[in-house]
Protein backbone atom coordinates (compact mmCIF):
# COMPACT_ATOMS: atom_id res chain seq x y z
CA UNK A 1 0.00 0.00 0.00
CA UNK A 2 2.99 2.33 0.85
CA UNK A 3 5.14 1.15 -1.91
CA UNK A 4 7.21 4.05 -3.49
CA UNK A 5 5.84 7.05 -1.35
CA UNK A 6 7.25 10.22 -0.38
CA UNK A 7 7.57 12.28 2.35
CA UNK A 8 9.50 15.75 3.11
CA UNK A 9 10.19 14.15 6.84
CA UNK A 10 9.92 10.28 7.77
CA UNK A 11 10.42 10.04 12.22
CA UNK A 12 11.13 6.65 13.43
CA UNK A 13 10.14 6.31 16.74
CA UNK A 14 6.50 7.20 18.15
CA UNK A 15 7.77 7.66 21.74
CA UNK A 16 8.04 11.11 23.88
CA UNK A 17 10.28 12.83 21.14
CA UNK A 18 8.73 11.47 18.01
CA UNK A 19 5.34 12.73 19.63
CA UNK A 20 6.91 16.51 19.87
CA UNK A 21 8.61 16.43 16.26
CA UNK A 22 5.30 15.05 14.32
CA UNK A 23 3.17 18.00 15.87
CA UNK A 24 5.76 21.01 15.00
CA UNK A 25 6.93 19.47 11.26
CA UNK A 26 3.19 19.30 10.11
CA UNK A 27 2.15 22.50 11.63
CA UNK A 28 3.51 23.90 8.23
CA UNK A 29 1.33 22.66 5.71
CA UNK A 30 3.22 22.08 3.08
CA UNK A 31 5.54 19.58 5.07
CA UNK A 32 4.34 16.06 4.15
CA UNK A 33 5.07 14.12 7.55
CA UNK A 34 5.26 10.29 8.34
CA UNK A 35 5.35 9.14 11.62
CA UNK A 36 6.11 5.06 11.97
CA UNK A 37 6.11 3.36 14.98
CA UNK A 38 6.37 -0.19 15.87
CA UNK A 39 4.53 -0.66 19.28
CA UNK A 40 0.75 -0.93 18.88
CA UNK A 41 -2.14 2.18 19.53
CA UNK A 42 -2.26 3.61 23.46
CA UNK A 43 -5.38 2.01 23.80
CA UNK A 44 -4.70 -0.51 26.43
CA UNK A 45 -6.79 -0.18 29.49
CA UNK A 46 -3.97 0.68 32.26
CA UNK A 47 -1.91 3.47 29.94
CA UNK A 48 -4.19 6.28 31.59
CA UNK A 49 -4.29 5.10 35.02
CA UNK A 50 -1.33 6.60 36.61
CA UNK A 51 -0.80 3.62 38.48
CA UNK A 52 -1.06 1.43 35.45
CA UNK A 53 2.67 1.16 34.92
CA UNK A 54 2.20 -1.92 37.31
CA UNK A 55 0.73 -3.59 34.08
CA UNK A 56 2.48 -1.96 31.31
CA UNK A 57 6.65 -2.12 32.72
CA UNK A 58 7.14 -5.95 31.64
CA UNK A 59 4.27 -6.52 29.09
CA UNK A 60 4.83 -7.11 25.87
CA UNK A 61 2.27 -5.40 24.50
CA UNK A 62 3.64 -2.27 25.95
CA UNK A 63 7.30 -2.77 26.72
CA UNK A 64 10.02 -3.78 24.61
CA UNK A 65 11.32 -6.10 27.55
CA UNK A 66 15.20 -5.78 27.17
CA UNK A 67 17.45 -7.64 29.09
CA UNK A 68 20.79 -6.32 30.14
CA UNK A 69 24.10 -7.95 29.78
CA UNK A 70 25.03 -9.55 33.39
CA UNK A 71 26.87 -6.44 34.90
CA UNK A 72 29.81 -7.38 37.32
CA UNK A 73 28.29 -4.14 38.99
CA UNK A 74 24.83 -5.83 39.97
CA UNK A 75 26.81 -8.43 41.53
CA UNK A 76 26.40 -10.84 38.00
CA UNK A 77 23.08 -9.62 37.73
CA UNK A 78 20.85 -9.26 34.28
CA UNK A 79 18.09 -7.11 34.73
CA UNK A 80 15.32 -6.17 32.59
CA UNK A 81 15.15 -2.72 31.01
CA UNK A 82 12.03 -1.47 29.98
CA UNK A 83 11.65 0.54 26.77
CA UNK A 84 8.14 2.04 25.60
CA UNK A 85 6.24 -0.05 22.54
CA UNK A 86 3.59 2.01 21.97
CA UNK A 87 2.52 5.60 20.44
CA UNK A 88 4.06 7.85 23.61
CA UNK A 89 6.48 5.62 24.16
CA UNK A 90 8.30 5.28 27.04
CA UNK A 91 5.80 8.46 28.50
CA UNK A 92 2.97 5.71 28.23
CA UNK A 93 3.99 3.85 31.25
CA UNK A 94 6.68 5.78 32.98
CA UNK A 95 6.61 7.29 36.54
CA UNK A 96 5.45 10.57 34.78
CA UNK A 97 7.49 12.93 37.11
CA UNK A 98 8.50 16.26 35.71
CA UNK A 99 12.10 16.93 35.94
CA UNK A 100 13.95 19.29 34.05
CA UNK A 101 17.50 18.69 35.86
CA UNK A 102 19.25 21.53 36.82
CA UNK A 103 21.48 24.51 35.58
CA UNK A 104 24.94 23.19 35.40
CA UNK A 105 23.70 20.33 34.00
CA UNK A 106 22.79 22.15 30.66
CA UNK A 107 25.74 24.62 31.43
CA UNK A 108 28.19 21.62 31.10
CA UNK A 109 26.53 20.69 28.36
CA UNK A 110 27.65 24.67 26.58
CA UNK A 111 31.05 24.13 28.00
CA UNK A 112 31.63 21.16 25.73
CA UNK A 113 31.18 23.21 23.17
CA UNK A 114 27.57 22.96 22.17
CA UNK A 115 26.23 25.99 21.62
CA UNK A 116 22.66 27.00 22.44
CA UNK A 117 22.39 24.39 25.21
CA UNK A 118 23.49 26.15 28.61
CA UNK A 119 20.57 26.59 31.11
CA UNK A 120 19.33 30.07 29.69
CA UNK A 121 19.53 28.85 26.64
CA UNK A 122 16.86 26.06 26.91
CA UNK A 123 14.69 26.94 30.30
CA UNK A 124 12.14 28.91 27.39
CA UNK A 125 12.01 25.81 25.46
CA UNK A 126 11.06 24.36 28.64
CA UNK A 127 8.29 27.25 29.17
CA UNK A 128 7.06 26.90 25.79
CA UNK A 129 5.99 23.33 25.84
CA UNK A 130 4.35 23.77 29.59
CA UNK A 131 0.59 24.09 30.77
CA UNK A 132 1.63 24.32 34.57
CA UNK A 133 -1.19 23.85 36.69
CA UNK A 134 -0.54 27.27 38.67
CA UNK A 135 -0.21 29.26 36.03
CA UNK A 136 2.90 31.09 33.79
CA UNK A 137 5.77 32.63 36.24
CA UNK A 138 9.30 33.34 35.63
CA UNK A 139 10.04 29.65 35.76
CA UNK A 140 6.91 27.78 34.05
CA UNK A 141 4.90 28.27 30.99
CA UNK A 142 1.54 27.90 30.77
CA UNK A 143 -0.77 27.24 27.72
CA UNK A 144 1.61 24.80 26.52
CA UNK A 145 0.78 21.07 25.63
CA UNK A 146 2.36 19.49 28.46
CA UNK A 147 0.37 19.56 31.17
CA UNK A 148 2.49 19.82 35.47
CA UNK A 149 0.40 19.12 38.31
CA UNK A 150 1.13 18.40 41.70
CA UNK A 151 0.26 14.92 43.41
CA UNK A 152 -3.49 14.40 44.06
CA UNK A 153 -2.91 11.59 47.31
CA UNK A 154 -1.22 12.46 50.58
CA UNK A 155 0.97 9.92 53.27
CA UNK A 156 1.81 10.65 56.85
CA UNK A 157 5.07 8.59 56.90
CA UNK A 158 5.94 11.40 53.26
CA UNK A 159 5.51 14.15 55.46
CA UNK A 160 7.41 12.79 58.12
CA UNK A 161 10.15 11.49 56.01
CA UNK A 162 10.76 15.09 54.60
CA UNK A 163 10.50 16.49 58.27
CA UNK A 164 13.77 13.99 58.96
CA UNK A 165 15.14 15.29 55.43
CA UNK A 166 15.19 18.72 56.72
CA UNK A 167 16.50 17.45 60.21
CA UNK A 168 19.46 16.36 57.93
CA UNK A 169 19.99 19.27 56.76
CA UNK A 170 17.95 19.14 53.45
CA UNK A 171 15.66 22.41 53.39
CA UNK A 172 12.27 21.80 52.36
CA UNK A 173 12.13 23.46 48.77
CA UNK A 174 8.72 24.38 46.74
CA UNK A 175 9.78 22.48 43.39
CA UNK A 176 12.24 21.18 41.51
CA UNK A 177 12.40 22.79 38.12
CA UNK A 178 14.14 26.16 38.89
CA UNK A 179 17.61 25.46 38.47
CA UNK A 180 18.93 23.98 41.72
CA UNK A 181 17.10 21.22 43.09
CA UNK A 182 18.91 20.76 46.44
CA UNK A 183 16.33 20.27 49.10
CA UNK A 184 13.18 18.04 49.74
CA UNK A 185 10.15 18.25 47.59
CA UNK A 186 6.75 16.63 46.11
CA UNK A 187 7.42 15.80 42.84
CA UNK A 188 5.21 17.56 39.94
CA UNK A 189 3.85 15.13 37.10
CA UNK A 190 2.73 14.89 33.95
CA UNK A 191 -0.86 14.27 34.70
CA UNK A 192 -4.24 16.23 33.78
CA UNK A 193 -6.66 15.84 36.93
CA UNK A 194 -5.53 12.24 37.95
CA UNK A 195 -5.36 10.67 34.71
CA UNK A 196 -1.91 10.20 32.55
CA UNK A 197 -0.55 13.12 30.13
CA UNK A 198 1.74 11.34 27.71
CA UNK A 199 3.31 12.76 24.87
CA UNK A 200 1.03 11.37 23.03
CA UNK A 201 -2.23 13.00 24.51
CA UNK A 202 -0.29 16.45 24.35
CA UNK A 203 1.66 16.53 21.32
CA UNK A 204 0.50 13.85 19.09
CA UNK A 205 -3.59 13.94 19.49
CA UNK A 206 -4.21 17.40 18.21
CA UNK A 207 -2.09 16.90 15.29
CA UNK A 208 -3.87 13.60 14.03
CA UNK A 209 -6.43 15.70 12.00
CA UNK A 210 -3.80 17.37 10.11
CA UNK A 211 -3.95 15.63 6.32
CA UNK A 212 -0.30 16.03 6.00
CA UNK A 213 0.98 13.67 9.07
CA UNK A 214 0.48 10.32 8.93
CA UNK A 215 0.91 7.66 11.33
CA UNK A 216 2.00 4.02 10.67
CA UNK A 217 1.91 1.96 13.63
CA UNK A 218 3.42 -1.99 14.08
CA UNK A 219 5.81 -1.17 11.46
CA UNK A 220 9.27 -1.70 11.85
CA UNK A 221 11.99 0.00 10.63
CA UNK A 222 14.64 -2.35 9.24
CA UNK A 223 17.32 0.18 7.61
CA UNK A 224 18.23 3.24 6.67
CA UNK A 225 19.13 3.42 3.02
CA UNK A 226 21.71 6.00 2.14
CA UNK A 227 23.43 7.50 -1.37
CA UNK A 228 26.63 9.10 -2.26
CA UNK A 229 25.65 13.16 -2.97
CA UNK A 230 28.84 15.58 -3.35
CA UNK A 231 30.79 12.50 -1.95
CA UNK A 232 29.18 12.32 1.57
CA UNK A 233 26.50 9.82 2.42
CA UNK A 234 23.10 10.92 2.47
CA UNK A 235 20.09 9.26 4.13
CA UNK A 236 17.53 8.69 1.51
CA UNK A 237 15.00 6.22 2.36
CA UNK A 238 14.12 3.28 4.81
CA UNK A 239 13.18 -0.14 4.73
CA UNK A 240 9.80 -1.18 6.58
CA UNK A 241 8.42 -4.22 7.77
CA UNK A 242 4.46 -3.97 8.50
CA UNK A 243 2.09 -6.11 10.15
CA UNK A 244 -0.39 -5.23 7.81
CA UNK A 245 1.44 -4.65 4.87
CA UNK A 246 4.23 -6.51 4.61
CA UNK A 247 8.13 -5.17 3.43
CA UNK A 248 8.43 -1.66 1.31
CA UNK A 249 10.81 1.09 1.15
CA UNK A 250 9.77 4.56 1.94
CA UNK A 251 11.75 7.98 0.49
CA UNK A 252 12.39 10.86 2.53
CA UNK A 253 12.90 14.16 0.42
CA UNK A 254 14.04 16.34 3.31
CA UNK A 255 15.47 14.07 6.03
CA UNK A 256 15.16 11.21 8.30
CA UNK A 257 15.09 12.18 11.85
CA UNK A 258 15.58 9.41 14.35
CA UNK A 259 13.76 9.41 17.38
CA UNK A 260 14.03 6.01 18.85
CA UNK A 261 15.77 6.77 22.02
CA UNK A 262 18.87 5.67 23.69
CA UNK A 263 18.37 1.72 22.38
CA UNK A 264 16.92 2.06 19.32
CA UNK A 265 18.37 5.19 17.39
CA UNK A 266 22.01 3.48 17.91
CA UNK A 267 20.76 -0.18 17.27
CA UNK A 268 19.27 1.05 13.98
CA UNK A 269 22.17 2.66 12.83
CA UNK A 270 24.83 0.51 13.48
CA UNK A 271 22.32 -2.45 11.47
CA UNK A 272 22.17 0.31 8.61
CA UNK A 273 26.41 0.33 8.35
CA UNK A 274 26.76 3.83 10.12
CA UNK A 275 29.19 3.22 13.72
CA UNK A 276 32.45 1.46 14.82
CA UNK A 277 33.49 -0.32 11.52
CA UNK A 278 34.99 -3.44 12.71
CA UNK A 279 32.05 -3.80 14.80
CA UNK A 280 29.79 -3.17 11.71
CA UNK A 281 31.65 -5.52 9.62
CA UNK A 282 31.39 -8.36 12.34
CA UNK A 283 27.16 -8.27 11.52
CA UNK A 284 28.01 -8.45 7.65
CA UNK A 285 26.83 -5.12 6.93
CA UNK A 286 28.54 -2.82 4.61
CA UNK A 287 30.40 0.25 6.34
CA UNK A 288 28.08 3.31 4.97
CA UNK A 289 29.55 5.83 7.41
CA UNK A 290 32.34 5.70 10.18
CA UNK A 291 31.16 6.97 13.13
CA UNK A 292 33.14 5.32 16.72
CA UNK A 293 31.02 6.61 18.99
CA UNK A 294 27.56 5.15 17.76
CA UNK A 295 26.36 3.15 20.74
CA UNK A 296 28.98 3.95 23.38
CA UNK A 297 28.71 6.31 26.43
CA UNK A 298 25.88 4.98 27.66
CA UNK A 299 24.66 6.28 30.77
CA UNK A 300 21.89 5.49 33.27
CA UNK A 301 21.23 6.07 36.97
CA UNK A 302 21.23 3.13 39.70
CA UNK A 303 19.42 3.32 42.19
CA UNK A 304 19.71 1.98 45.28
CA UNK A 305 16.73 0.14 46.91
CA UNK A 306 16.49 0.25 51.41
CA UNK A 307 13.60 -0.89 52.61
CA UNK A 308 12.36 -0.01 56.61
CA UNK A 309 9.58 -1.73 57.87
CA UNK A 310 7.74 1.15 59.79
CA UNK A 311 4.80 1.41 62.80
CA UNK A 312 1.46 3.37 63.56
CA UNK A 313 0.38 3.84 59.83
CA UNK A 314 -0.59 2.72 56.95
CA UNK A 315 1.02 2.44 53.38
CA UNK A 316 1.05 0.99 49.98
CA UNK A 317 1.25 -2.24 51.44
CA UNK A 318 -2.00 -2.47 53.88
CA UNK A 319 -3.98 -0.33 51.53
CA UNK A 320 -3.60 -2.63 48.83
CA UNK A 321 -3.70 -6.03 50.98
CA UNK A 322 -6.88 -6.85 50.70
CA UNK A 323 -9.68 -6.98 48.01
CA UNK A 324 -11.58 -4.50 49.87
CA UNK A 325 -8.49 -2.32 50.40
CA UNK A 326 -8.50 -2.43 46.28
CA UNK A 327 -11.74 -1.88 46.03
CA UNK A 328 -11.93 1.38 47.81
CA UNK A 329 -9.11 3.05 46.21
CA UNK A 330 -10.89 2.28 42.46
CA UNK A 331 -13.73 3.73 43.74
CA UNK A 332 -12.32 6.89 44.51
CA UNK A 333 -10.19 7.03 41.54
CA UNK A 334 -13.61 6.37 39.66
CA UNK A 335 -15.24 9.18 41.36
CA UNK A 336 -12.99 11.68 42.60
CA UNK A 337 -9.66 11.02 40.30
CA UNK A 338 -7.87 11.46 43.66
CA UNK A 339 -6.04 8.41 46.19
CA UNK A 340 -3.57 5.85 45.30
CA UNK A 341 -4.23 5.11 42.15
CA UNK A 342 -3.08 8.66 40.45
CA UNK A 343 0.37 7.75 42.14
CA UNK A 344 3.53 7.10 40.38
CA UNK A 345 5.62 4.86 41.91
CA UNK A 346 7.45 7.84 43.88
CA UNK A 347 6.07 10.51 45.14
CA UNK A 348 8.53 12.24 47.36
CA UNK A 349 12.06 12.98 46.79
CA UNK A 350 15.40 15.09 48.31
CA UNK A 351 18.50 15.80 46.14
CA UNK A 352 21.49 16.91 48.24
CA UNK A 353 25.40 16.56 48.27
CA UNK A 354 27.12 13.45 48.73
CA UNK A 355 29.92 14.88 50.55
CA UNK A 356 30.84 18.94 51.18
CA UNK A 357 33.29 18.59 48.34
CA UNK A 358 30.66 18.14 45.72
CA UNK A 359 29.71 21.54 43.49
CA UNK A 360 25.86 21.05 43.72
CA UNK A 361 23.80 18.13 44.59
CA UNK A 362 24.53 15.04 43.30
CA UNK A 363 22.07 12.25 45.00
CA UNK A 364 18.89 12.26 44.80
CA UNK A 365 16.18 10.00 46.84
CA UNK A 366 12.76 8.45 45.51
CA UNK A 367 10.80 7.28 48.29
CA UNK A 368 7.86 5.35 48.11
CA UNK A 369 5.24 4.53 50.41
CA UNK A 370 5.55 1.13 49.41
CA UNK A 371 7.55 -1.68 49.18
CA UNK A 372 8.22 -5.01 47.25
CA UNK A 373 11.24 -7.53 46.62
CA UNK A 374 11.25 -6.75 43.09
CA UNK A 375 8.96 -4.93 40.19
CA UNK A 376 6.40 -6.98 39.39
CA UNK A 377 6.16 -9.09 42.79
CA UNK A 378 3.71 -8.60 45.60
CA UNK A 379 3.37 -6.07 48.02
CA UNK A 380 5.66 -7.14 51.43
CA UNK A 381 2.71 -8.31 53.87
CA UNK A 382 4.36 -5.45 56.23
CA UNK A 383 3.89 -1.66 56.04
CA UNK A 384 6.90 -0.24 54.85
CA UNK A 385 8.44 2.69 52.63
CA UNK A 386 11.31 2.33 50.00
CA UNK A 387 13.72 5.46 49.95
CA UNK A 388 15.41 4.77 46.79
CA UNK A 389 19.00 6.86 46.74
CA UNK A 390 20.67 7.11 43.30
CA UNK A 391 23.94 9.17 41.93
CA UNK A 392 23.07 11.61 39.32
CA UNK A 393 26.20 11.87 37.91
CA UNK A 394 27.88 8.40 36.93
CA UNK A 395 30.83 8.37 36.00
CA UNK A 396 30.50 4.46 34.78
CA UNK A 397 29.67 4.04 30.79
CA UNK A 398 28.22 1.23 29.24
CA UNK A 399 27.36 0.62 25.68
CA UNK A 400 24.42 -0.43 23.04
CA UNK A 401 25.39 -3.49 20.50
CA UNK A 402 23.60 -4.76 17.68
CA UNK A 403 24.38 -8.80 17.95
CA UNK A 404 23.53 -8.87 14.20
CA UNK A 405 21.66 -7.41 11.38
CA UNK A 406 18.65 -8.87 12.12
CA UNK A 407 16.52 -5.94 13.45
CA UNK A 408 14.18 -8.82 15.40
CA UNK A 409 17.10 -9.70 17.41
CA UNK A 410 17.88 -7.60 20.37
CA UNK A 411 20.86 -5.28 21.15
CA UNK A 412 23.34 -5.78 23.56
CA UNK A 413 22.59 -3.56 26.37
CA UNK A 414 25.94 -3.10 28.48
CA UNK A 415 25.50 -0.74 31.61
CA UNK A 416 29.27 -1.23 33.81
CA UNK A 417 27.08 -0.30 36.87
CA UNK A 418 29.62 0.58 39.75
CA UNK A 419 32.49 0.38 37.88
CA UNK A 420 34.43 3.44 39.02
CA UNK A 421 35.78 3.72 42.51
CA UNK A 422 33.84 7.22 42.47
CA UNK A 423 30.20 5.50 41.95
CA UNK A 424 30.78 3.54 44.05
CA UNK A 425 31.92 6.17 46.85
CA UNK A 426 28.60 7.59 46.51
CA UNK A 427 26.30 4.74 46.49
CA UNK A 428 28.16 4.06 49.84
CA UNK A 429 27.73 7.08 50.60
CA UNK A 430 24.03 7.81 49.91
CA UNK A 431 23.56 4.57 51.95
CA UNK A 432 24.76 6.16 55.33
CA UNK A 433 22.89 9.08 54.25
CA UNK A 434 19.94 7.19 53.71
CA UNK A 435 20.39 5.68 57.50
CA UNK A 436 20.63 9.28 58.55
CA UNK A 437 17.23 10.50 57.58
CA UNK A 438 15.74 7.34 58.75
CA UNK A 439 17.12 7.61 62.35
CA UNK A 440 15.97 11.37 62.89
CA UNK A 441 13.81 12.43 65.75
CA UNK A 442 11.01 13.31 62.83
CA UNK A 443 10.59 9.32 62.06
CA UNK A 444 10.66 8.58 65.56
CA UNK A 445 7.29 7.96 65.99
CA UNK A 446 6.85 5.38 63.25
CA UNK A 447 9.48 3.09 64.88
CA UNK A 448 11.45 2.78 61.34
CA UNK A 449 13.02 -0.85 61.30
CA UNK A 450 15.67 -1.60 58.72
CA UNK A 451 14.99 -4.59 56.64
CA UNK A 452 17.09 -3.89 53.35
CA UNK A 453 20.19 -3.84 53.21
CA UNK A 454 19.78 -5.13 57.45
CA UNK A 455 21.36 -3.34 60.41
CA UNK A 456 24.09 -6.00 60.00
CA UNK A 457 25.88 -4.24 57.16
CA UNK A 458 28.36 -1.54 58.55
CA UNK A 459 31.35 -1.62 56.60
CA UNK A 460 32.17 0.21 53.37
CA UNK A 461 32.84 -3.34 52.02
CA UNK A 462 29.60 -4.70 52.90
CA UNK A 463 27.88 -1.31 51.75
CA UNK A 464 29.46 -1.56 48.79
CA UNK A 465 28.15 -5.58 48.26
CA UNK A 466 24.62 -4.02 49.02
CA UNK A 467 24.53 -1.45 46.53
CA UNK A 468 25.61 -3.86 44.18
CA UNK A 469 22.89 -6.72 44.95
CA UNK A 470 20.04 -4.22 45.68
CA UNK A 471 21.11 -1.64 42.86
CA UNK A 472 18.69 -1.28 39.62
CA UNK A 473 17.88 0.99 36.62
CA UNK A 474 15.58 4.03 37.22
CA UNK A 475 14.70 3.61 33.53
CA UNK A 476 16.76 6.96 32.14
CA UNK A 477 19.27 5.33 29.35
CA UNK A 478 20.70 8.16 27.74
CA UNK A 479 24.14 9.58 25.56
CA UNK A 480 24.53 6.63 23.14
CA UNK A 481 24.59 9.00 20.10
CA UNK A 482 26.03 12.11 21.86
CA UNK A 483 26.52 15.06 20.59
CA UNK A 484 29.74 17.29 20.14
CA UNK A 485 32.69 18.21 17.73
CA UNK A 486 35.04 15.58 18.80
CA UNK A 487 35.61 12.37 17.04
CA UNK A 488 33.58 10.89 19.03
CA UNK A 489 30.51 12.84 18.55
CA UNK A 490 27.74 11.19 16.90
CA UNK A 491 26.08 14.10 16.05
CA UNK A 492 26.48 17.83 15.99
CA UNK A 493 24.83 20.82 18.14
CA UNK A 494 22.57 20.88 15.82
CA UNK A 495 21.58 17.27 16.45
CA UNK A 496 22.66 16.32 12.88
CA UNK A 497 24.41 12.81 11.80
CA UNK A 498 28.42 13.95 11.65
CA UNK A 499 29.55 13.77 8.63
CA UNK A 500 26.30 13.15 6.76
CA UNK A 501 23.30 14.71 5.56
CA UNK A 502 19.51 13.90 5.66
CA UNK A 503 19.85 12.36 9.21
CA UNK A 504 18.91 13.60 12.52
CA UNK A 505 18.98 11.98 15.61
CA UNK A 506 16.57 13.74 18.51
CA UNK A 507 16.13 11.76 21.23
CA UNK A 508 17.80 11.02 24.50
CA UNK A 509 20.62 9.35 23.12
CA UNK A 510 22.57 12.77 22.23
CA UNK A 511 23.04 14.04 25.72
CA UNK A 512 26.82 14.43 26.06
CA UNK A 513 25.83 13.17 29.75
CA UNK A 514 22.87 12.54 32.05
CA UNK A 515 20.61 15.24 33.28
CA UNK A 516 20.39 14.87 37.34
CA UNK A 517 17.15 14.01 37.58
CA UNK A 518 14.39 12.11 35.47
CA UNK A 519 14.86 12.33 31.73
CA UNK A 520 11.44 12.43 30.11
CA UNK A 521 11.01 16.34 30.16
CA UNK A 522 14.41 17.33 28.93
CA UNK A 523 13.79 14.54 25.84
CA UNK A 524 10.47 17.18 24.94
CA UNK A 525 12.89 20.33 25.17
CA UNK A 526 15.42 18.03 23.05
CA UNK A 527 13.11 17.69 20.30
CA UNK A 528 11.48 21.20 20.84
CA UNK A 529 14.90 22.50 19.75
CA UNK A 530 15.65 19.57 17.29
CA UNK A 531 12.70 20.64 15.46
CA UNK A 532 13.75 24.15 14.83
CA UNK A 533 17.38 22.62 13.52
CA UNK A 534 15.65 20.47 11.14
CA UNK A 535 13.33 23.09 9.72
CA UNK A 536 15.96 25.62 9.69
CA UNK A 537 18.55 23.26 7.96
CA UNK A 538 16.03 21.57 5.42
Amino acid sequence: MLAGMEYDYIIVGAGTAGCVLANRLSADKENQVLLIEAGSDDNYFWIPIPVGYLYTIGNPRTDWCFKTEPDPGLAGRSIGYARGKVLGGCSSINAMIYMRGQASDYDHWATLGNRGWGWNDVLPIFRQSEDYQHGADEWHGAGGELRVEERRVNWPILDAWRDAAEQCGIPKIAEYNRGDNFGTAYFQMNQRRGVRWSAKSAFLDPALHRPNLRVEIETLVERIDFETRDGKPRASSIDVRSRQSGQYRLKARKGIILAAGAIGSPHLLQRSGVGEPQSIRSLGVPVVHALKGVGENLQDHLQIRTIYKVKNTRTMNSRAGNFFGKALMALEYAALRTGPLTMPPSQLGAFARSDENRPSANIEWHVQPLSLERFGEPLHPFDAITPSVCNLRPKSRGHVRARSADPDEAPAIQLNYLSTQDDLDVAVAGLRFTRRIMAASALTPFSPEEFKPGPQIQTGEQLEAAARELGTTIFHPVGTCRMGHDDDAVVNDRLKLRGADGLWVIDASVMPSITSGNTNAPVVMIAEKGARFVLEDS
